[in-house]
This record gives C-alpha cells, sequence and structure tokens, in this order.
C-alpha cells in the first residue's frame, strides 16, 4: 500500500512517500511564515504532482501532521500561534482533491508519539509521553496503544504549562509557558541568534534545563509515564 505523509511545521514541512514501509521519495522544504496556508498549499502541491507525473506516485492514503492544534473528530485546525492564517483552513478538503484519497490530520506532537510507540524509542512501554522542542514546544500522550486526546484534542500540550509566573507573555495569552521560555521562535527573538548556537553556550543551557525540567517534572506527575520520548529539531542542537 503506497502512503503518502505531510508534515507542516513553524520552520520547515516534509513530504514522504513510502511503499509499505519502504521510503521511496522525501523532500524538506524552509516553512514561509508570512506565506500563510495558500503559499503552503501550493508548495505541497507542485512536490506531489512532480512525484505523480515523473515517479508514477500514487497514493492510497495520506496522513498530516500539523504543528498546531488539532480538533481530531471535526479535523480542523483549532489555530496556530507561529503561522497565522491557518485557524479553520480547510486543509483536509484540499489535500483529499489534490491526491484522490482520503486524509487524516493529526497535531504533530501525537503522530511522532504514536510513531515512536510502534517504530521507536517508546515501543513496549505504556503509558508514554513525547515531547516535541522546535519551531513551538507540543506534546502527545500513547496510552494503550492509542493516542490519548483528551476531550477537546488538547491533552498533552505541555509547551502551555506555565513554569514562571508573571514570566514574559506567550502568544496563547498566558505568561511564562514552558514554550515561550525554551522554544526555537522565542530563543531566536528573546537572544537574536538560533537555538543551536544558544545551545553550545554552556552558561545559557544551565538556565535552559532548568526550564525544560520544570515542564517535565509537571508532565510525569500528572501522567506518571513509563518513558518519556523527547525529538524536534532543538533536542538535535548543540
Amino acid at each position: 500500500m503506497n502512503t503518502l505523509a505531510i508534515d507542516i511545521g513553524g520552520t520547515k514541512f516534509s513530504l514522504a512517500a513510502f511503499e509499505k514501509d519502504a521510503l521511496l521519495l522525501r523532500e524538506t522544504r524552509p516553512t514561509d511564515r508570512t506565506g500563510g496556508p495558500a503559499w503552503m498549499f501550493s508548495q505541497i502541491r507542485q512536490i506531489f504532482e512532480g512525484w505523480r507525473d515523473a515517479d508514477g506516485f500514487k497514493p492510497e492514503r495520506c496522513g498530516i501532521g500539523f504543528g498546531g492544534p488539532v480538533d481530531f473528530p471535526s479535523q480542523t485546525i483549532t489555530l496556530s500561534t507561529h503561522v497565522e492564517g491557518w485557524s479553520n483552513y480547510p486543509l483536509i478538503e484540499k489535500i483529499e482533491s489534490l491526491v484522490g484519497v482520503r486524509a487524516v490530520m493529526d497535531n504533530d506532537a501525537n503522530v511522532a508519539a504514536l510513531g515512536e510507540s510502534v517504530y521507536g524509542a517508546g515501543r513496549s512501554t505504556n503509558p508514554l509521553f513525547y515531547m516535541t522542542l522546535s519551531t513551538g514546544i507540543g506534546g502527545g500522550i500513547v496510552l494503550d496503544g492509542r493516542i490519548y486526546r483528551g476531550a477537546n484534542s488538547f491533552a498533552g500540550e505541555i509547551g502551555h504549562l506555565n513554569i514562571v509566573p508573571d514570566g514574559p507573555e506567550c502568544l496563547c495569552g498566558s505568561r511564562g509557558c514552558l514554550e515561550r521560555m525554551c522554544s526555537g521562535l522565542w530563543l531566536e527573538r528573546d537572544y537574536g541568534r538560533t537555538a543551536e548556537r544558544l545551545l553550545r553556550d554552556p552558561e545559557f543551557v544551565q538556565g535552559y534545563v532548568v526550564h525544560l525540567a520544570r515542564g517535565l517534572k509537571a508532565a510525569i506527575m500528572l501522567l506518571n509515564p513509563t518513558r518519556i520520548v523527547i525529538g524536534g529539531g532543538i533536542s538535535k542542537a548543540g
């Protein structure tokens, strides 16, 4: 069975084509945060149509991971604080029309959590908590082999736990959120340097890991996971 996978993030986006478990094609491009969903969809169309026309790739199913809260039952994007214009954008309808098969979308951290539980570092662990450190910070929970989404698909959103009372204002409207203190978007805005460069500074790292530990401690005490897996671009930096 051929599968098309789409990952949409605030820094980059990727498409991958699979035949069963074998990776056939993959392409990653930087995200234009000012371009909005119309720009992103045009890029996805360009890549997919190139694969279809040049390589004969024809998917039988499609999965989408989106870097922001997704209402799973309605398959709609709730909001995106990193890239404007995505709230209630009809992404599923547009992708299905493009590729000609049913598509399913979820928050990227949920998708990553499920992937780690089946194929990666979270295999044979229950429950599993996955945290992504990237443009933003998110989390996913896998319980008894299934993604736990909560009442409104917001379960696992560790990035908006308050870890610094009266800290700087987050894009969500609260203050001192883990995402506000530790995500790539805010590190670059606050310090004028990329996360990769900042994490080479031992003095900076000392304060940074304290903030991360506060967020993870809250997740541990609330969820009592068997294992925590940390992924995302920042987890590979420094």
